[in-house]
């Protein structure tokens, strides 16, 4: 298993260093490769929506192996994946859900909620390169 507990008391310490130096509470979640919960924290005042958005971010980003962003665009009225979250209602279609591979494959997935979309992706990017440098 690629997501030990060390590693995730790891991503978790960096997703709240990082939100600590952008000025946010957030809510954090690591997921398996299978979408399947690793971990779960809520920092400070993060917003209660972040508890059902992050999560689902994670779920996603891991089944999907994209960014949450990344779905939304593809699940747009018209696009090749139009209402994918109709078929697998855990899908979710916010950013800050970001995948987190291995050697070309896929590890798990990470959820950052309760700041800005900017602030969310900031400090998930920041997680992915803390993720790549200790596996890596």
């Amino acid at each position: 298993m690629i997501l030990t507990d060390e590693l995730c008391d790891r991503l978790c310490a960096a997703a709240k260093d990082k939100s600590r130096e952008l000025g946010v509470d957030i809510s954090f979640a690591v997921n398996d490769e299978n979408g399947l919960p690793r971990v779960y924290r809520r920092y400070g005042e993060a917003l209660v929506l972040s508890i059902t958005l992050v999560p689902g971010k994670a779920y996603t980003a891991a089944v999907t192996q994209c960014k949450t962003k990344e779905v939304a665009s593809a699940a747009a009225e018209g696009a090749p994946l139009m209402a994918i979250q109709t078929n697998d209602p855990k899908l979710t279609l916010v950013a800050g859900g970001y995948p987190l591979f291995v050697n070309g494959k896929i590890a798990g997935g990470i959820g950052v909620g309760g700041g800005t979309e900017e602030q969310d992706c900031t400090i998930a990017e920041y997680v992915v390169s803390v993720f790549e440098e200790l596996t890596g």
